[in-house]
C-alpha cells in the first residue's frame, strides 16, 4: 500500500520507520520546502501548502500539535489517513484509534481506552483503561496515563510524567517532563513539578 508522508524531519523519521514495517510503501514526502538531509531517500513531492487531494493514502507526520492539526484539517475531507502502529506495541482489542495515529515502539494502550484524531503515543509511553485523548494529543516517551484520564485537545504530556487515575486535563495544556499530576488542569496551562504546579495559566 502506497503512503505519502507530509513533514520530513525527526519525528517523521520515526513515522517512516514504522510504516515501512508495517508493510507500507513511501512514495515521497511533503514538506515547506525540499530537505537536504533526506536519510530515506524519498522523494520530495512539493510543499504541503499546494497538496489538496491525491490517491495515495496520507500520514501527517508532523510534532508541533496544532500544525499537525491545521494540516489535517486542510486534507481530511479528501483523504484517507491510516494509523500507523509499531509491531511490538500492545494494544486492547477493546480500544479506539481513529485516523492518523502514531503509536510508537514499546507503547501500551489498554482496555477500554479512546484515542482520537491525529494523535502521537510515543516510545514506550502507557495509556491505561478507559483514557480519553481527544484529537491531536501527543504523549512524550515513557509518560504514563493510570486509568480513566481524559486529556484534551492538542495537550502534550512531556516524557516520564505521570498522570493519576481520573485526572482531567483541559486543552492546550503542556505537562512538563517528570511531572506527577495529582489535581486536575485547567485549558491553557503549563505544569511540572511533583506534585505538578501551574507556572503557567492564560485566563
Amino acid at each position: 500500500m502506497n503512503l505519502v508522508i507530509i513533514g520530513y524531519s525527526g519525528h517523521s523519521y520515526v513515522c517512516i520507520e514504522i510504516a515501512i514495517l508495517a508493510g507500507f510503501n513511501i512514495i515521497g514526502y511533503y514538506d515547506i520546502e525540499e530537505k537536504l538531509l533526506n536519510p530515506y531517500n524519498i522523494t520530495y513531492l512539493g510543499s504541503e501548502k499546494d497538496l489538496i487531494k491525491t490517491n495515495n493514502n496520507l500520514f501527517v507526520a508532523i510534532g508541533d500539535n496544532k500544525l499537525r492539526q491545521l494540516i489535517c484539517e486542510k486534507l481530511i475531507l479528501d483523504n484517507y489517513f491510516p494509523s500507523l502502529v509499531h509491531p511490538s506495541a500492545i494494544i486492547s482489542i477493546t480500544s479506539l484509534i481513529s485516523k492518523n495515529v502514531l503509536v510508537s515502539a514499546g507503547a501500551v494502550i489498554n482496555a477500554q481506552a479512546k484515542i482520537g484524531f491525529g494523535c502521537i503515543i510515543n516510545s514506550s509511553a502507557t495509556v491505561e483503561h478507559e483514557c480519553y485523548l481527544s484529537d491531536y494529543v501527543h504523549i512524550a516517551p515513557g509518560a504514563v496515563l493510570a486509568g480513566n484520564v481524559t486529556v484534551g485537545k492538542r495537550s502534550f504530556i512531556g516524557a516520564n510524567a505521570t498522570i493519576k487515575q481520573g485526572i482531567t486535563i483541559g486543552e492546550d495544556v503542556t505537562i512538563g517532563a517528570g511531572a506527577v499530576i495529582i489535581n486536575d488542569v485547567p485549558s491553557n496551562s503549563t505544569v511540572v513539578g511533583n506534585p505538578g504546579r501551574i507556572i503557567k495559566a492564560k485566563i
